[in-house]
């Protein structure tokens, strides 16, 4: 046997989600924001490397 079915439609809530449900919290944000630093603060490559110059075998020694 079934339970009856209320007569009265479900009160509009938010359920079990809480009111910051779907927001980054703020540790996520500052961790993010660390990384996004130490990535532009990385060094370019250096111009002279011979790892990076295509031209070295081309050059008159």
């Amino acid at each position: 046997m079934s339970a009856p079915t209320p007569a009265d439609p479900a009160p509009e809530g938010r359920g079990l989600q809480s009111l910051a449900f779907g927001l980054p919290s703020p540790e996520l944000l500052a961790r993010a924001d660390r990384g996004y630093a130490r990535f532009l603060a990385q060094a370019a490559p250096d111009d002279h490397s011979s790892y990076h110059n295509q031209d070295d075998a081309a050059r008159p020694r």
